[in-house]
């Protein structure tokens, strides 16, 4: 019997990356976690120990930090391409790179203007100039995968957010499922309907206005909650990810994962109160978990844009 080394990467994971932009007294800050991965010729590495071929995953944070303030953080789609393409043709032995980004918003601190240290900005935007905030909990995303060297170079981004808290208090209902045995689940019209949504869509190509695309798609999926009578949850996400695709051409599929975060009714007769879908206990586990994923029947081949660290765990 051969054994043989399969499929293998490695990379520096979550480096936060915190740059602040001082231009002017309004400072601008990016917050950002970005964990690279490289494949390539590193065969040697795993059943030899030998670390010729290997780029120190210390060297990849470093990297991080120097592209941060050398070529600066537009959208953060640009700014893990400029990385991923930077390992590819750059480091030797590498044929590979994925840069995955998750970015945390921020808002500026709201202060009147008598309050105002220096007083309020003179083109009179709100916010103080140089504190923030933490906005969310939703996170915007990317990973952009980059295979080959020169003109044989691909690309693919993928871009997405994650803890997206949404709620319904009505609209949603569940009935007519498969019963067993074992089924205690009653039938319901009237339930609600909240979860913490990660969404990841891939682009058809790598070209396009990311934080445009970015800041529609995010609205397309709160409005088609929102307006959507859910039968399941299947279906709401069905048709939140129909919806992009209708929207963004440019989007090629959409996966969707949603974990159902059950409101129970709370029982109030033993105290002689109704409770007329008013007082409900969240239950976090267990938890039913949605996944789906809508796509294009002519929709460009997806290549490696899906295959993160996460295939290996």
């Amino acid at each position: 019997m051969a054994i043989a080394l399969g499929q293998n990467q490695y990379g520096k994971a979550e480096t936060r990356v915190l740059r602040v932009y001082r231009d002017s007294d309004r400072h601008e800050i990016r917050d950002l976690a970005v964990s690279t991965s490289l494949r390539g010729d590193f065969a040697d590495a795993h059943t030899r120990g030998d670390q010729a071929h290997v780029l120190p995953t210390d060297s990849q944070k470093n990297t991080c930090f120097a592209y941060a303030k050398e070529k600066g953080v537009g959208e953060i789609e640009d700014y893990a391409m400029e990385l991923a393409r930077h390992f590819t043709a750059d480091v030797p032995y590498v044929s590979g790179a994925r840069v995955e980004v998750d970015e945390y918003r921020w808002d500026r601190v709201a202060v009147a203007a008598a309050r105002h240290p220096a007083g309020q900005p003179p083109d009179g935007r709100p916010g103080h100039g140089h504190t923030f905030v933490r906005a969310g909990p939703d996170v915007r995303t990317t990973a952009v995968t980059v295979e080959g060297r020169g003109s044989r170079q691909r690309a693919w981004v993928v871009s997405g957010l994650k803890d997206l808290l949404v709620l319904k208090s009505t609209g949603s209902e569940f009935s007519g499922f498969l019963t067993d045995r074992y089924t205690t689940l009653q039938e319901t019209g009237d339930r609600v309907l909240a979860t913490s949504l990660t969404a990841r869509w891939r682009y058809g190509s790598a070209e396009t206005d990311w934080g445009e695309a970015y800041r529609q798609i995010r609205q397309i999926l709160l409005g088609r909650f929102a307006t959507t009578h859910s039968l399941a949850l299947q279906q709401t996400l069905w048709e939140m990810g129909s919806a992009v695709l209708r929207e963004r051409t440019d989007v090629a599929e959409i996966r969707l994962s949603a974990p159902n975060r059950h409101h129970f009714l709370v029982d109030l007769a033993p105290f002689g109160l109704a409770n007329d879908g008013e007082v409900f206990y969240a239950a976090d586990r267990p938890y039913g978990l949605i996944q789906c994923c809508v796509e294009r029947d002519d929709a460009p081949d997806p290549g490696t844009a899906w295959h993160g660290p996460g295939a290996f765990a």
